[in-house]
């Protein structure tokens, strides 16, 4: 492998530890309880095995299908499938977590996704279809119901809320950096050292989640929405509507996150043929675990800005989303600046070099956002409804992933970086109206919203 690839990984690794280590006074003068640090710590390692889980068949999932036999084609209608359930019935599993329970929620995620790797053991198309429907449920539950948890548990038990930030960046930090790399080296370890087969990820993810779904089970709590509406989902799904179309602040946070979602999980998918158009030997695993480096750097950088009072999150967001738009147009720089190779296979083009940081820089701001964009859902978010809410935001992000697979040979892949690029930028533009109102109060709060709907249809009372 390339010296280029090591100096890449050791010098972020090098910041990250610089950050950790340099800025934990900085981090800490947040003085917490030991209370506080116990519930933590029990969130992050729960959410860590339920990231590993996640994280371990990630590297996999294509290579697996392709092995049974299957062509690009009836792969990308299975890709499709994973993200069309998770639009379709998103939000309802978002509204039952809301109404029967959070916890309850965060182990039938357990439940499903171990469901899901168990099909994974079929060379049937139908079968393994069922699973990547199974999967896309168990996605929506993984990025709404833990947070909605955490959040009301976190005020329920009477903690700071300045003291979120500490568990937002730390979890980040953990399950989707280092918890990432781990995983990707354990999952090669298994396929390619122990000659397991491609499906031995997927056990071994099987085994974690059933290992967290055990710490649920026997060290959380119960926590619930909005309790007056337990008894009808449709009057949960008509809150949550309203609550986004009344309060400006919720709609433009949904949308500014569809959009930066929508561009990361575009980016998935084009990385890969942007650093090898001409089937350039790349080290894939290796190039994944960059990544996920990059990303831990930015959740560490994410850290030390929100444990102090300025910037706020919704300021310094805005020159994250820019940057963000900034090295997504490397591809298209590099393909008029740079001239072409045609040279078939061989080690990573100078092109590739400059993209690869542009990339790296675009997964740091990804490790930014995360712990950013869920301060500010606890901030703007009603709680009555937020797994509910959380999930109408995933319906435009699997809408548009779903036509970008559709159509992911129709375009240049310089045409699909310059649209994540584009929808990146608006995404700043949003942003920075979010600032500019971020301190005005809402025009009505959800028990008034409530009431009126109440009032309108009395059917629906409770």
């Amino acid at each position: 492998m390339e010296l280029f690839y090591y100096v890449v990984f050791g010098a972020m690794a090098a910041v990250v530890a610089v950050l950790e280590l340099g800025g934990k006074s900085n981090k800490d003068r947040i003085t917490t309880s030991q209370a506080f640090n116990s519930f933590k710590n029990n969130y992050i390692l729960v959410y860590s095995l339920m990231m590993a889980g996640d994280w371990l068949q990630g590297p996999y999932v294509y290579y697996l299908y392709s092995t049974y036999g299957f062509g690009k084609g009836d792969i990308g209608q299975l890709f499709i499938a994973g993200f069309g359930s998770s639009m379709l019935f998103g939000t309802i599993v978002g509204s039952l977590a809301d109404k029967q329970g959070r916890k309850r929620a965060c182990v039938t995620y357990c439940i499903t996704y171990i469901l899901s790797c168990i099909t994974k053991h079929s060379p049937q198309y139908k079968i393994l279809m069922v699973g990547r429907i199974l999967g896309g449920i168990a996605t929506s539950l993984l990025f709404s119901s833990f947070e909605s948890w955490l959040v009301a548990e976190h005020f329920k038990r009477g903690f700071d809320s300045q003291w979120l930030s500490l568990t937002f960046s730390k979890a980040i930090f953990v399950g989707n950096g280092l918890v990432a790399i781990i995983a990707g080296l354990f999952g090669n370890f298994l396929v390619d050292s122990l000659n397991l087969g491609p499906v031995s990820p997927f056990d071994a993810a099987a085994c974690f989640l059933a290992i967290g779904m055990s710490v649920i089970l026997a060290s959380w709590s119960e926590n619930y929405g909005d309790p007056s509406e337990s008894k009808d989902l449709l009057t949960q799904f008509k809150g949550a509507a309203v609550a986004i179309a009344s309060d400006e602040k919720i709609a433009l946070l949904g949308a500014i996150q569809s959009l930066f979602e929508g561009s990361m999980y575009t980016f998935v998918f084009l990385w890969t043929p942007a650093l090898s158009p001409n089937d350039e030997e790349i080290p894939h695993g290796f190039i994944f675990a960059t990544f996920m480096l990059a990303s831990m750097l930015g959740s560490s950088f994410a850290a030390r800005l929100m444990a102090k009072n300025s910037p706020k999150v919704e300021s310094y967001m805005q020159i994250v989303f820019v940057v963000s738009s900034a090295s997504l147009l490397l591809p298209i720089l590099t393909t008029f600046l740079v001239p072409p190779t045609t040279v078939k296979g061989g080690g990573i083009s100078f092109s590739g070099s400059i993209q690869l940081l542009g990339f790296c820089t675009f997964e740091a701001c990804v490790g930014i956002f995360w712990p950013s964009i869920m301060k500010m859902r606890s901030q703007y978010i009603p709680e009555e409804a937020r797994s509910t809410i959380m999930n109408f935001f995933r319906i435009p992000l699997n809408i548009f992933v779903c036509i970008v697979l559709y159509n992911v040979n129709a375009f240049p892949i310089t045409v699909m970086f310059g649209m994540c690029s584009i929808f990146l930028f608006v995404a700043s533009i949003l942003q920075r109206r979010l600032a500019a109102i971020a301190d005005k109060p809402k025009a009505e709060d959800w028990t008034a919203l409530k009431e009126r709907d109440t009032e309108a249809d009395p059917l629906n009372a409770p």
